[in-house]
């Protein structure tokens, strides 16, 4: 299987300081551009034998590949991106970087290769309009990795053995059109699949690659029932499961006899995230989940050792493994908190050592930027609803302007740690509100479906609730609220505009659909597998006409009366150009104004450096004039 180097509920009341004298100094105005900009040095990845790092590092504004050799500190450019950012990479052998990259936010991304001397880059997916990605980077196969790509349906992916020297492709698995995912064991051998009919999904396992596959288990989508990782004598597996329980759990389950075994963890608040495991030693390590903030539980005894000498070193945040090498002695740490993007370390277990490789954003202080709050409030039936709240320094908190960013997804969650956005706008004495509204993951399948086809209604409510606790006690100005959000939150801060017209002051969309019906329409081919699925949470075209038409802003575009900033990628194929041109054409109908921003060489969200300059340089000024912020 693909290794690691692939690729957050305690109620909060804020008590208020007695007077501004007792506030912490506040910050000067620091640059947009400090916010937004590239790091210096990013995505650290040790290589298998230990001896060299590939990280992240602009050149000609771009993120590139370097390579640093640990002994001497030597380093070197291997990649030469400079139209776009290099969307990942990883190390094939301790001599090779592969990496993806795609075409102005298309999201067709190819699989480049290139080997640590700086060869020219190879495309080893060189196939136009086409979407590939590693499924098994082999990495006991010094030649070949196994890539999935859509090269023969746009709907649907196969499963190629890919030649790393030579590029030859061998196609091993065809897609017969209803796997919408794959899966190996530690050998790399294509052992699992899932299909779907559109609403129901059924697990696919076999002990060999030279038997066919077999129907185990099949759960409608609104449950889970999803392997994450064989054991090391793939045998059997260990699953994240909620079909007996609200909340998913990790279990081990053995597939020949199509049965769940031991229960390996379950939290009684909130779903088990990932599972932490250790090639050298064979086993599972631990789990984590998320409340408030991100936790472990530990099975391993060293594995639970060495995070508590990791955290030692760095008493005051939060302390992640980000890569390993095969002896798992050297280790690339990441520290991070709600004040600072981070650090990164290289730790040597053999001799206790630490060394500091990069911090991702020098040039923001941890005394300058606000510190993130969890917090939690009942929704107007009841629902509790989760947060988090983030405070200007050095201001005192009482009836501040306040934006609401609400996450996309819809299907996500925020969690706590350093937010640029959110920093920005603090550092401008505006409070930023997160909310975790229904629909949002992580906190139970009841939960996540209490959001189904509540699109612009219940899930909306949350918000606005969010807004008004914060208004109640009397952190927020009434007269100073707007929202804004990116994907499913540029949906909700239009639906916010049209459906609470007198809530906000101003909103602004970042790549948010207006039109339900044309969403759902222009999604892309792969995504063409889950649209019945889609239907069951959004709502059904035919048969949910009148609730779409309800909650599509754009045919309620007459009810905004506030100012309205949309931007929108020209490539993006989420959300299509065309659900900004609507709504933008339908308020500009209306006799009102709103300012458009459309970068013609991005997608879903802005990737290039400039671009996000421009954008939050607009943003900066649109709340600068409609909230007055600092």
């Amino acid at each position: 299987m693909i290794t690691t180097r692939l690729f957050f509920i305690a109620l909060f009341m804020f008590m208020f300081l007695p007077a501004a004298s007792a506030l912490a100094a506040m910050p000067p105005i620091l640059p947009m551009e400090d916010f937004f900009r590239n790091p210096d040095n990013a995505g650290f990845s040790i290589s298998p034998d230990g001896t060299r790092l590939a990280f992240f590092k602009p050149w000609e504004h771009r993120m590139n590949v370097y390579v640093r050799e640990i002994a001497t500190g030597i380093e070197k450019r291997i990649t030469s991106a400079t139209e776009r950012d290099i969307a990942g990479f990883f190390w094939k052998g301790s001599d090779k970087i592969v990496f993806a990259q795609d075409s102005g936010g298309d999201e067709n991304y190819h699989v480049y290769i290139t080997d640590i001397k700086g060869s020219e880059a190879r495309d080893l997916t060189p196939f136009e309009k086409v979407k590939a990605g590693i499924l098994d980077d082999l990495e006991d196969d010094p030649n070949h990795m196994l890539i999935d790509m859509n090269k023969n349906n746009p709907e649907v992916f196969d499963i190629y053995r890919c030649d790393i020297n030579t590029g030859e492709l061998v196609l091993i698995a065809e897609n017969p059109g209803n796997i919408t995912g794959w899966m190996t064991d530690h050998n790399g051998k294509l052992r699992c699949a899932w299909e779907t009919d559109g609403v129901n999904t059924s697990f696919l396992y076999r002990a060999n690659e030279s038997e066919p596959f077999r129907k185990l288990i099949t759960t409608n989508f609104k449950e889970e029932f999803a392997p994450v990782l064989f054991d090391y004598d793939n045998k059997f597996m260990y699953v994240a499961s909620n079909l007996s329980h609200d909340k998913t759990a990790i279990y081990k389950f053995d597939p020949d006899e199509n049965k769940l075994l031991d229960l390996i963890f379950e939290h009684p608040e909130v779903d088990t995230g990932g599972i932490l495991h250790s090639k050298k030693k064979r086993i599972i390590t631990g789990v984590t989940y998320t409340t408030d903030k991100r936790h472990y539980k530990f099975f391993d005894a060293d594995r639970e050792a060495l995070q508590k000498t990791l955290e030692e070193f760095f008493p005051n945040y939060e302390v992640s493994i980000a890569d390993m090498d095969d002896d798992e002695r050297k280790f690339i740490i990441r520290t991070y908190s709600d004040r600072t993007r981070g650090t990164y370390y290289l730790y040597d277990s053999k001799d206790n050592s630490m060394s500091k490789l990069a911090e991702l954003s020098p040039w923001l202080k941890e005394e300058n930027m606000a510190p993130m709050k969890a917090i939690s409030f009942n929704a107007r039936d009841g629902l509790l609803i989760h947060g988090y709240l983030t405070l200007p320094v050095g201001i005192n908190p009482v009836k501040l302007p306040l934006v609401v960013i609400p996450h996309g997804g819809p299907s996500a969650r925020d969690g706590w740690g350093f937010d640029s956005e959110a920093q920005f706008l603090a550092n401008r004495g505006i409070a930023v509100l997160q909310v975790n509204y229904r629909g949002s993951t992580g906190y139970g399948k009841n939960f996540w479906q209490a959001g189904f086809k509540q699109w612009g209604r219940k899930m909306q409510d949350d918000i606005t609730d969010g807004v008004l606790w914060a208004v109640s006690q009397d952190i927020a100005d009434k007269n100073k609220l707007a929202i804004y959000g990116g994907s499913y939150g540029g949906y909700a801060a239009l639906a916010g505009a049209v459906f609470t017209p007198d809530l906000y002051a101003c909103a602004v969309s970042y790549v948010g659909p207006s039109n339900i019906f044309t969403l759902l329409e222009s999604i892309p081919p792969y995504w063409k597998p889950f649209l019945e699925m889609e239907y069951e949470m959004i709502g059904d075209p035919s048969k949910d006409k009148a609730l779409l038409e309800e909650v599509s802003p754009v045919f309620h575009a007459d009810k905004i009366n506030i100012p309205l900033f949309v931007a929108q990628g020209a490539n993006d194929p989420r959300v299509n150009k065309a659900e900004s041109d609507q709504i933008v054409e339908a308020v500009r109908k209306a006799g009102k104004d709103v300012v458009y921003l459309v970068k013609d060489n991005e997608g879903h969200g802005f990737s290039n450096e400039e671009n996000r300059f421009d954008f939050y340089r607009q943003l900066e000024e649109f709340f600068r004039k409609h909230l007055g912020s600092r």
